[in-house]
């Protein structure tokens, strides 16, 4: 898979390809300003002798209105299934409950699990303050928070739950480190923030350390997520790819985007096995819509990236070439106009309209992009299973819903409802531990985890006999997490004292 030109091929000369039979493709024109960019975007496209045979989808806002929840027909999955290509304009989301977001659900239903983000100054053309910044955000796209897991417990607490798993770490790091190798890029840095986070992104940042060790001819490097980002916003210079969970890679991209000049010239790709979507990171802008004033940069750079992903390079080749030398000659939309001397504003049909007149031309001070189809499809990454650890039940966390008095107070009470095999070892609140030993300025909400420990291994018997004792008490148990350890080693974060 083809996602940016690589830095190897930049010198290559220009070439001519075979003709290249129509592929097709699902097309969703969006919402807000989507129908527009869209257009804009297809039209350079074709102009470009991209061969795509489209067939469009209906999604968004209308969807919604109908009743569907996640903004999507269902005839609409047969369609993705079948071409496995999607370029897709932003969409609104509605606000509120009851609905999903319809990009997660794309996303998580068919298995795309990469988000491909390549963020790049156009200096001096695009005002930055990083003038050779080129970093490719990898995104993991399916775990983490996202995983939308959430429930409220208490008047007081709800949780989310945040899951991170072996194989989906694996295929999105060795995706990056197969990006890195296949685009002549040199480093890949992964930013976690397993300081804190031992278990979940400890996970993460171990699977890089193991995955990095089998690309030797590449460097690599981990940052606590704090200090990545303060370094990334400051000198995105020191960067190249950057494999991050969910939600630090969605917060961070845009970021990313916006240091680079624009979130409004960012493109991205979410790939899968053998099935990618092709979209801008912004959103659907509605105040905008009908006015023929939206950038349609980062829309029609994904659909260079989806050309180069389809296998026709020279396409994306022109296409890239003639927008980055209309960049140089001046003619910018509104996000980007400055009123600086020799600039042309122009609206979205005439931006559309000046890069089909450069079509053929190459820029003469930004460096000119090359789509290398030498450099090699991206492999389907299939991680191998592991050999099962040996899993023993050690204790129970058991949460309460309790306002009826202090830690001290809710100790003892729980205390009489544990047994030989399960004894009461701690109490927390919000993570801290308020029993035994707890200080009286620590803030308690009334959502309580009472920690139950085994002098050895104990069965779901004895944790069910529990939670019997504790209902029989006129105790609300509101959630039990299982104490786990694996070949020895606890599978739960321990408690302050322990």
């Amino acid at each position: 898979m083809q996602l940016s030109p690589t830095r190897a091929a930049q010198a290559a000369a220009p070439r001519r390809s075979a003709p290249v039979p129509a592929a097709p493709i699902a097309v969703a024109y969006g919402d807000g300003i989507g129908p527009e960019i869209m257009d804009a975007t297809l039209r350079v496209l074709d102009a470009a002798g991209a061969r795509l045979a489209l067939r469009p989808v209906q999604i968004g806002e209308r969807v919604y209105a109908r009743g569907h929840s996640a903004g999507i027909e269902p005839g609409a999955w047969d369609v993705l299934r079948e071409t496995r290509v999607f370029l897709k304009a932003p969409i609104t989301t509605p606000q509120g409950g009851g609905v999903k977001s319809l990009n997660v659900t794309v996303r998580k239903t068919l298995g795309l699990y990469a988000n491909v983000r390549p963020c790049v100054a156009y200096h001096p053309f695009v005002r930055t303050r990083h003038p050779t910044m080129d970093v490719v955000i990898v995104r993991e796209n399916e775990e983490d928070l996202y995983a939308g897991i959430e429930h409220r417990q208490t008047d007081q607490v709800v949780q989310c739950l945040k899951l991170i798993s072996v194989p989906g770490t694996e295929k999105i790091v060795r995706y990056a480190f197969e990006y890195a190798r296949r685009h002549g890029r040199r480093k890949v840095s992964c930013f976690t923030k397993d300081n804190i986070m031992k278990l979940t992104d400890g996970l993460f940042h171990r699977v890089f350390e193991q995955v990095a060790a089998e690309y030797p001819e590449l460097e690599h490097e981990h940052l606590i997520v704090d200090i990545g980002a303060a370094k990334l916003a400051d000198t995105p210079e020191r960067f190249d790819v950057v494999v991050l969970p969910n939600l630090y890679g969605d917060i961070l991209s845009d970021v990313t985007a916006q240091i680079s000049g624009s979130v409004g010239l960012a493109p991205s790709a979410n790939v899968g096995d053998g099935i990618a979507m092709f979209e801008a990171i912004h959103g659907s802008a509605p105040r905008l819509a009908g006015q023929d004033v939206a950038n349609p940069s980062g829309l029609l750079l994904s659909g260079v990236m989806m050309l180069a992903h389809l296998g026709q390079h020279a396409a994306a080749e022109r296409v890239h070439n003639a927008w980055l030398a209309t960049l140089e000659d001046g003619v910018l939309t509104k996000d980007l106009h400055t009123g600086a001397p020799g600039q042309r504003r122009v609206g979205t049909r005439a931006f559309a309209d000046a890069v089909i007149e450069r079509l053929g031309e190459e820029p003469r001070q930004l460096r000119p992009v090359r789509y290398d189809a030498g450099a090699g499809a991206m492999p389907t990454i299939r991680p191998a299973p592991g050999a099962p650890a040996k899993k023993e039940l050690v204790g129970v966390d058991v949460f309460l819903h309790w306002t009826a008095g202090d830690a001290n107070a809710l100790a003892k009470r729980v205390a009489a409802c544990g047994s030989e095999e399960l004894r009461l070892a701690m109490i927390t609140n919000r993570g801290v531990k308020v029993w035994p030993q707890g200080l009286p300025e620590t803030f308690c909400t009334d959502h309580w985890r009472c920690r139950f420990q085994a002098p050895r291994a104990v069965s779901h018997a004895a944790v069910v006999a529990l939670l019997a004792r504790l209902n029989e008490a006129g105790l609300d148990f509101v959630k039990t997490e299982g104490l786990f350890t694996f070949d020895g080693q606890p599978g739960y974060s321990l408690g302050q004292g322990q």
